[in-house]
């Protein structure tokens, strides 16, 4: 490996947030998928949550409107919502899910420096109750528009980078987040790929 390139894949996992993961539940269409992680990968998430419940387990990604990111994160795939929800629990102290109610808050009105997992729902019911009876709460992205919903992938980069912005102002970015081994493990398995 050059020096060069092992400087890239350093630079890259320095900035790895550990403090906070998305969950998509049973979204359907591969390259929304896909386009989710095109943007964990942009902002520094480094972990995924696929959550299959209702559909299918997927066995590929979209490769065009991923851009090879899956290449690049962890992803978990769960069939059973309360697996997922005890790993998610045992890594972060909030979940909040994306769904239109009367006690939902504003995006920006939640503190996304906190160890946090956003959860997005399935294209057309979004999240399901069940999910929602397992998280903290509800959280919307204030829109003015007729239509109030995003499609999901354009709903999960207006939150992580909203997120983004939180963790930069308060430094973040300026210290390695990844647990030691996980670091150490990454950098291994990047050193072989395609970067």
């Amino acid at each position: 490996m050059t020096p060069e390139r092992e400087e890239r894949i350093l630079k890259v996992l320095d900035k790895r947030q550990a403090g906070i993961t998305v969950v998509l539940e049973n979204v359907f269409d591969p390259h929304n998928i896909s386009a989710v992680m095109r943007t964990c990968d942009a902002v520094g998430v480094q972990e995924i949550y696929v959550l299959n419940t209702r559909i299918p387990r997927h066995k590929k990604w979209g490769a065009k409107s991923s851009s090879s990111a899956a290449n690049w994160l962890t992803v978990h795939q769960f069939t059973d919502a309360g697996e997922c929800f005890a790993r998610l629990r045992s890594n972060y102290d909030r979940i909040f899910t994306t769904h239109l109610d009367s006690e939902a808050v504003g995006l920006y009105d939640i503190d996304l420096t906190q160890r946090v997992a956003l959860v997005f729902g399935n294209e057309h019911a979004g999240v399901s109750e069940e999910i929602r009876a397992l998280s903290d709460g509800n959280f919307i992205i204030p829109q003015v528009g007729i239509i109030k919903s995003l499609n999901i992938s354009v709903a999960c980069a207006v939150s992580l980078y909203e997120a983004f912005r939180q963790k930069h102002a308060v430094g973040h970015y300026d210290q390695r987040s990844l647990p030691e081994g996980q670091y150490r493990k990454l950098a291994k398995e990047w050193s072989r790929g395609m970067l």
